[in-house]
């Protein structure tokens, strides 16, 4: 592959993170809801901790460096929770 091919498949796997991250961001808001409907807290700290787990073993399954990785996750992580507390 050339350089411009190269940047090309980039940008395609840019754009499948993007959509991804919305995907999350969905399920995230419906689960915000669920937890409002249920009288849930919005914070889950072992949830969370599952979630940084599995983010962890993820990133070693496939090659990545795990703490990039489990500050990627930390953050979604933190943008879901305000965005559930502002939701209440």
């Amino acid at each position: 592959m050339n350089l411009d091919e190269l940047r090309e498949e980039i940008e395609t796997i840019d754009r499948e993170i993007v959509e991804h991250i919305a995907q999350r961001t969905y399920v995230a808001e419906t689960i915000a809801n669920v937890k409002r409907d249920q009288g849930l807290p919005t914070t889950d700290e072992s949830q969370e901790q599952r979630v940084m787990d599995r983010a962890g073993e993820n990133a070693q399954r496939f090659d990545v460096d795990d703490n990039l990785v489990k500050a990627m996750f930390r953050l979604l992580i933190e943008l879901n929770k305000v965005e559930q507390r502002e939701s209440r």
